[in-house]
């Protein structure tokens, strides 16, 4: 595997940052999950912007696109496989101990590594811990995961793939890695970004393709809803046939395949949407 490290494509053995990156020790910095299919990304402009927003939010210097855009397709060309997860990662560089930056530079790296594809339907567990909507860094996409490592390693405790949060109002927020959308009354509704989730790429493409609208919903739709269904970059859209203990039977049910039904056929009409 190759990958793209500060200007240069280097051996995965050999890809290395400092320990002292302030990515490493306290988390400062951003990163993008882009679909790579037979070498060809899927909306990087889109995910261009949305790291360009989160470095930002972080006081981070404008990630150069054209750089990022060249790193993308030298990774794309060493590393051939079907379907892939293309990472960018964007962090504050070599730092102090401690929060303060230094004044060496941001961080860059590039990587490519193989996914299988994802399943139709998925189950789904909620978990105590909230999204504060308050945050500094809500809605940002940063390297400070832990929070989601936690709640992932729940979810799969019981048999699901995602977990799924509340923010501090108790309305519904989102997923680890996910965006969460519901059926009710047989409309198709989704949390508004002023609820903490992230404003994902695939959730973004769902509202613009079908007729979706953002509602705060409390977390106890989810045993209430019709239909419910994730998004995500590798999940594209996804049944959800099971949340906690309830299980949805007809999953994935006529709103839901109708999404996932004109996602793949506009996704695959346009790379760049």
């Amino acid at each position: 595997m190759r990958i793209w490290v500060n200007g240069q494509l280097r051996d995965s053995t050999e890809a290395t940052v400092s320990v002292l990156d302030h990515g490493m020790t306290v988390g400062d910095g951003v990163f993008e999950t882009v679909k790579a299919v037979e070498g060809h990304p899927f909306a990087l402009g889109r995910h261009l912007d949305r790291l360009a927003r989160s470095a930002a939010g972080l006081g981070l210097p404008a990630p150069d696109r054209e750089l990022v855009r060249q790193a993308c397709a030298e990774v794309l060309a060493a590393n051939p496989v079907p379907l892939g997860r293309l990472r960018i990662t964007y962090t504050g560089g070599l730092a102090p101990l401690g929060s303060d930056r230094g004044d060496t530079g941001p961080t860059l790296v590039v990587a490519l590594g193989p996914v299988p594809h994802r399943a139709d339907t998925a189950a789904v567990v909620t978990v105590p811990w909230t999204r504060n909507e308050h945050s500094a860094v809500a809605g940002l996409k940063t390297t400070s995961y832990a929070e989601n490592v936690v709640a992932l390693a729940r979810a799969h405790e019981y048999g699901a793939s995602e977990a799924i949060f509340a923010n501090t109002a108790g309305h519904l927020c989102e997923g680890t890695g996910s965006n969460i959308f519901v059926v009710l009354e047989g409309r198709l509704l989704t949390p508004p970004l002023t609820s903490g989730c992230l404003a994902g790429i695939t959730r973004d493409l769902v509202l613009q393709w079908l007729d979706a609208e953002e509602q705060d919903l409390p977390l106890s739709v989810l045993q209430d809803a019709e239909e419910v269904f994730l998004t995500g970059t590798l999940r594209d859209v996804q049944a959800v046939h099971r949340v906690d203990d309830r299980e949805l039977p007809t999953a994935p049910g006529p709103l839901t395949a109708k999404a996932m039904a004109v996602f793949a056929e506009r996704a695959a009409a346009d790379l760049e949407p």
